[in-house]
This record gives C-alpha cells, sequence and structure tokens, in this order.
C-alpha cells in the first residue's frame, strides 16, 4: 500500500457539513491500491470504561482518475461533532489512518490523533439556493436575439442577419424582443435566463462597462427592464445577470476623470495605475483585462471601489428581483471583496444564485464564503474532446470528470452550471463538425449530469459558429432554417428532467470503464430508485449488462418501455452514436 498516495484534511472538499447534521468525508488513495476503506467514527465525548465508543462504517468509491480513487461516505452526526479515522486494506495488511499518520491498530484510549471535525455550526454550512437544481437556464446574447422595438436602435443598426456577425456591428436586440418570445422559451422548457451584459457600454458585447446603474438604451429603459423581469416571474422563469467587476470600459466616469486630470484624480486609486500620465494607447501604463487598453482593470481593495459595486450588486436586486449574479473574469478580483459580495447580497435576497466564472481548480472559491458555484469549463471540455473531437477515449473522459467532481464539495457540485458553449467559444454544432449525432449525445450527458444545464442561444435549432464575434449571430426565426428535430429533442429533454427525480437530486457514481468499454456508463441514485446512462459515442453498437437481483422493474425512459428481466440480469444494445437511460426501480 502506497501510503504517500494516502490524503484526507478535515476541512474543505474532503469533509464538510452538507446540512446541520450531516457530514460528507472523502479519503484519496492510489488508483487500485486499496481494496476497502472503512471510516471509524464516535463522538469525541462518547466513553465507557475509559475507552472510546465507536463505530465503522463502509466507504465506497465515489470516483476515480487516472491515479487516485476518491471513498466517499455520508454520515449522519446527531452530536453535530465527530472523531474519526480510516480503516484502509489490501489484499496483504490493514493500516489506521489518522491525522498523526499510520497505526497498526485501533486506540480507543487516546483519541487526540483522530481526524476532529469539533462541531457543525449552521451558519458555517454551505448553502446552494434549491431552485438552480431544477433550473434549465437559456443563455441570451441580448443585440442578438431578437430586436422587438426599433425605437430604441442603436444609430448603425444593420438589418436583422443581414450581415456576418463582427466585433462592432449592432443588430438591435432588446428587451422588448425577449419578452415577445418568452411563450417560445416556456414552450421549450427553459425556467432560467442569463443574460450577458445590459448596462451601458460601448460595443456590442457590453463587457466595457460605462454606467453601472443605467442599462443600455439599445436594449430598453428601467421599466422596460422590470417588465421583463416581471414577465419572466409569472411563467416561473428566473433571471441572472452579468456583472463585469474586474474591469470597466474606457468610457467609465472615474476612468475617464483619471486621463482628464491624472494623479490630481481623486479616483487615481480605483485603478491599478502603473505610471503618470496615463494614456489609453496600447500597450497601456495600467492593468487591464488581459492587454486591452480600453478595459482597465478595478481596484477593488479601495474601500470606495469596494462600496459602489457592493451598492451597484445590491441596487438591481432590491429594485429589479433579479435571482442571480453571474461574475466575470472572477478569478483576478480579490477573495476579500468577493466574500463581502456574498455578505452582502444573500443579505438581501437569501436564495440568490452566485455564479464565477473560472475556468480552472475553482476550490478557493467554493468554500461557502464566496461563489455558489462556477462555470463548468471541466465539464465543457472534456465532454468537447471525447464526443466532438474524438480526442480522448473513455476512461480518460471518466477520468477528467471524477477528478472534477471530487474537487468541490456536494453543495456546489448540485448547481454546478453545465454548458456546451457560450458567448466565448465556437457553437456546439460547429465543435462536432456538423455531426447532430455528437450534438445529441452532448445535450444528453448536459441534462442527465449533476448540476444546472445551460442551453446556449440558438443551438436548440441547430446554429453554428466558430470563435467569437462568429458564435454570435443573429437568432434565427424562420422555422423552415430551423432544426426543428433537434429542438424537440431537447424539449423531450427537457421535460424527462423534470419529470424525473434522480435527475436533479440523485447522487452520481462514475463506473469506471473496463479497458475495451466503448460507452460511458454513469448512475444517478434517489430514494428507492436508480438510473443508469450509457453514452456511446463510437460508430458501433455496444452491449451493456445490468444485475438486476435488487430489483423488479427496469423502464426505458426515453421511450417509456419495460424492459424484460431475464435471470436476474439485463442485458440490451446501446447504438452507435447513441445513448440509453435506464430506471431501475423496486
Amino acid at each position: 500500500m502506497l501510503k504517500e498516495a494516502i490524503y484526507h484534511r478535515p476541512k474543505g472538499n474532503f469533509a464538510y457539513a452538507y446540512k446541520e447534521k450531516t457530514l460528507h468525508i472523502r479519503l484519496k488513495t492510489k488508483k487500485k491500491d486499496a481494496n476497502k476503506v472503512s471510516l471509524i467514527y464516535g463522538d469525541p465525548y462518547d466513553w465507557k470504561k475509559k475507552k472510546w465508543t465507536y463505530k465503522k462504517k463502509s466507504m465506497s468509491i465515489s470516483a476515480s482518475d487516472d491515479l487516485f480513487d476518491y471513498w466517499f461516505i455520508e454520515l449522519d452526526v446527531p452530536t453535530r461533532r465527530l472523531r474519526y479515522g480510516f480503516e484502509i486494506s489490501d489484499r496483504k495488511n490493514t493500516l489506521i489512518y489518522t491525522e498523526k499518520g499510520f497505526y497498526p491498530n485501533i486506540e480507543t484510549d487516546d483519541i487526540s490523533y483522530y481526524f476532529c471535525f469539533p462541531f457543525i455550526n449552521p451558519i458555517d454550512i454551505f448553502k446552494t439556493p434549491d431552485w438552480v437544481k431544477e433550473t434549465v437556464w437559456y443563455q441570451i446574447f441580448p443585440d442578438r436575439f431578437a430586436n422587438g422595438n426599433k425605437k430604441n436602435d442603436p444609430e448603425k443598426v444593420l438589418p436583422w442577419a443581414s450581415e456576418a456577425p463582427a466585433l462592432d456591428n449592432f443588430f438591435g436586440g432588446d428587451f422588448e424582443g425577449i419578452i415577445n418570445n418568452l411563450d417560445y422559451l416556456t414552450d421549450l422548457g427553459i425556467n432560467g435566463i442569463y443574460l450577458t451584459p445590459i448596462f451601458k457600454a460601448y460595443s456590442n458585447h457590453k463587457y466595457d462597462t460605462i454606467d453601472y446603474m443605467e442599462i443600455d438604451p439599445q436594449f430598453g429603459d428601467k421599466e422596460t427592464f422590470k417588465k421583463l423581469v416581471d414577465e419572466c416571474h409569472q411563467r416561473g422563469i428566473r433571471v441572472m445577470l452579468d456583472a463585469v467587476f474586474n474591469h470597466s470600459g474606457l468610457y467609465f466616469g472615474p476612468f475617464q476623470d483619471v486621463l482628464e486630470n491624472q494623479e490630481k484624480s481623486k479616483y487615481k486609486d480605483w485603478f491599478h495605475l502603473h505610471e503618470f500620465p496615463v494614456k489609453d494607447v496600447y500597450p497601456p501604463n495600467y492593468d487591464t483585462f488581459g492587454y486591452v487598453e480600453t478595459m482597465p482593470k478595478l481596484n477593488t481593495e479601495n474601500p470606495e471601489v469596494r462600496s459602489y459595486f457592493l451598492d451597484v450588486a445590491a441596487y438591481w436586486i432590491e429594485e429589479f428581483d433579479i435571482d442571480g449574479w453571474r461574475l466575470d473574469v472572477a478569478n483576478e478580483v480579490d477573495h476579500s471583496f468577493w466574500k463581502a459580495f456574498r455578505k452582502k447580497v444573500k443579505s438581501i435576497k437569501p436564495d440568490l444564485y452566485i455564479l464565477g466564472e473560472i475556468w480552472h481548480d475553482a476550490l478557493p472559491w467554493l468554500e461557502g464564503d464566496q461563489f455558489d458555484a462556477v462555470m463548468n469549463y471541466p465539464f465543457t471540455l472534456a465532454g468537447l474532446d471525447y464526443i466532438a473531437k474524438e480526442k480522448i477515449d473513455t476512461k480518460q473522459f471518466a477520468d477528467r470528470l471524477s477528478k472534477s467532481y471530487a474537487s468541490y464539495m456536494e453543495n456546489s457540485n448540485e448547481v454546478a452550471f453545465n454548458l456546451l458553449d457560450s458567448h466565448d467559444t465556437p457553437r456546439v454544432l460547429t465543435e462536432c463538425g456538423g455531426d447532430v449525432k455528437k450534438v445529441r449525445l452532448l445535450y444528453a450527458l448536459l441534462f442527465s449530469f449533476p448540476g444546472t444545464p445551460c442551453v446556449y442561444y440558438g443551438d436548440e435549432i441547430g446554429m453554428t459558429g466558430g470563435e467569437d464575434p462568429e458564435c454570435r449571430k443573429c437568432m434565427v426565426w424562420d422555422e423552415e432554417n430551423q432544426n426543428t428535430s433537434l429542438k424537440n429533442f431537447i424539449k423531450q429533454f427537457i421535460q424527462l428532467r423534470f419529470t424525473e427525480k434522480a435527475f436533479t437530486q440523485g447522487k452520481l457514481s462514475i463506473i469506471q470503464p473496463k479497458k475495451d468499454d466503448y460507452y460511458f456508463h454513469f448512475i444517478r441514485t434517489v430514494e428507492d430508485s436508480s438510473i443508469h446512462f450509457f453514452i456511446n459515442p463510437a460508430n458501433q453498437p455496444t452491449e451493456v449488462s445490468l444485475d438486476c437481483t435488487s430489483t423488479n422493474h427496469v423502464f426505458n425512459l426515453w421511450n417509456q418501455k419495460k424492459m424484460p428481466i431475464e435471470n436476474n440480469s439485463l442485458r440490451i444494445e446501446v447504438p452507435a452514436n447513441d445513448f440509453l437511460i435506464l430506471k431501475l426501480q423496486n
């Protein structure tokens, strides 16, 4: 047994309070090194005859990657405090793993060397909004969705879809265009809208804010935005806005004051300036988003800046009752600001969804004091590499998803923002080389994996586009030019997600593929039923089998047919480039 590979720490994603009297505990071991792990646990004050009273409970492997197995247990803790260790066995030896190392036997006369979870304080529990688990998002790039009011069109607006999307062209999409098409979204099954920035800005993408307290005139006014939110809420649709607090636009008032007054500007400490005079040319002599001189980086450590942006965050919640904030370039803003941000917005609306844009390991932001979740780009990239680009095999795909999933607390995994593409990436159909079968497989994965799924506007009708700005085409409203078959497929999957509780609440188990397995197999379990998902991206069918000794009923959820069980087993074929969803229920 490789001791150096064994790891646990009573903090973060390895030990945390899931509920007020429930702990989640993980242990990491070398892959296929341990064949059994049990948790040794008890209340630290529970003694009889000078011996600690403990219990033992088996742990199970919830995920594995190329190097490690991740053992997991959900434990009820009535007294809310715990001392614990691990009994780890391979085929030859058994070791007791504790905070202070390894021991040959369980000791009960001294527990000071066991791991300690002192007390589950309710205020420390990572609480994420329950409604997010049940939400299917639709991302809208407002200028390109629908033009509902030509009176607010920008001066140089182009006729709808008359040209290819560019960095500097406008097509007049607005709030009224969204309002006019809410029935379309409701019919699709959407119950959450994520809007890219809507505040006054110079560009068509609006990530270069001029005024954080004003709506961009091309989208409408505050009264129209309020109507949009109200109309959404009447239909059971939540609304999430995009917050650009890492940087402003060049024409943001305080930065213009800096350019005008230089070192005499009262706003000079609002930004990260290298020297005077400050010049808005390339390369900039101030910190920016990337090296974009029109996007000066904000100094969120400055008390005035912090106060201003916390007021911005509060204003749009208090005045318009928005349901979420998506935080742009969230990893470049200081943690102190995000902790204050969470306290502020949650004090106004406790179930507000806080979503960070982070493309890499995000654990420092997902420990309960900053974001609820991040945009799940590890899920996106792994899915595209596996199905769209065929760059990795099933084992590598399972390893990557497992590692990502084991990196975070379940509280956050349940509301992870899963996506296939966005305004920042090529569209999914383009990534799939125009192969709709691959797109269907990716959506099957998106709608069935833990988290809250998002559809980028137009993907449901087969829109294409490469890197931005190509991925920001005008929405196609002519049904003759829509892939209605794909739209109906997505609509059916969304309905299935709302029908079966396991899709939104089921605990995840990723089944490690055998050497020659073409298909990816995972399970979502809730109460007395489990759903088995099989994704087969190969160009050939494959046969799968299920042990049915503990169940009497197996249903194919996609076609609603009952499956025949023979000799306590089910053998069935998964067609090439297709999927299978089987529900086992007692």
